[in-house]
């Protein structure tokens, strides 16, 4: 039994935490809530003692850059989005934390909200009103694939307020957001849950 399974939603983000953690038990989950869900469903009945999401998502506030790490210590989906509001814990935020900790790496910890359309513009201010640090489509929908099992939620910055992703000075910023998640992959690679 492998100790940690890791979705991942986008093909790309699958592509660069399998090179970093080779052998690791990484699955391509797919993008936005009806893929998670149905992904969930099948995360469920692999046989792993903990589950994390790792992925890319938008930072909310100005202060957040490309390639900085979220640690979420909980995940809720925005209002509205036909999904109960109640925050879903993720209990392996604290250890998650220490393990990348002074590695170099920007990483902060908060809440993860979730949206089913990205959120752009005046919709980020919304939700970080909300409380919420960064968001993410996948993660509250992903959640129940955990299935009772330690359940976790890192996410590296890919744009924010300040560092729009349709801007043309955006190439920059995916490309370090990129080799930050191979390194936080890296980071994780024979992680034990519970370390």
């Amino acid at each position: 039994m492998s100790e940690l399974l890791v979705a991942a939603p986008m093909r790309l983000e699958a592509v660069l935490i399998g090179s970093a953690a080779r052998g690791g038990l990484v699955r391509k989950t797919g993008m936005g809530p009806r893929r998670a869900q149905l992904a969930a469903q099948e995360l469920g009945l692999q046989a792993a003692r903990a589950m994390l999401v790792l992925g890319f998502c938008g930072g909310l506030d100005e202060s957040s850059v490309p390639g900085e790490v979220i640690v979420a210590e909980e995940v809720v989906a925005a209002p509205g989005e036909g999904q109960p509001e109640e925050p879903i814990a993720c209990e392996l935020a604290v250890p998650l934390l220490g393990r990348l900790t002074g590695l170099g790496m920007k990483v902060r910890t908060g809440r993860l909200v979730c949206v089913s359309r990205l959120a752009l513009g005046g919709r980020r201010e919304e939700l970080r009103a909300g409380g919420a640090i960064a968001v993410d489509m996948e993660s509250v929908w992903l959640a129940p694939g955990a299935r009772g099992r330690p359940f976790g939620v890192v996410r590296v910055v890919l744009d924010s307020p300040a560092h729009e992703l349709l801007r043309p000075q955006a190439l920059g910023g995916a490309l370090r957001a990129a080799l930050t998640l191979r390194r936080v992959a890296a980071a994780l690679h024979e992680w034990t849950p519970g370390d």
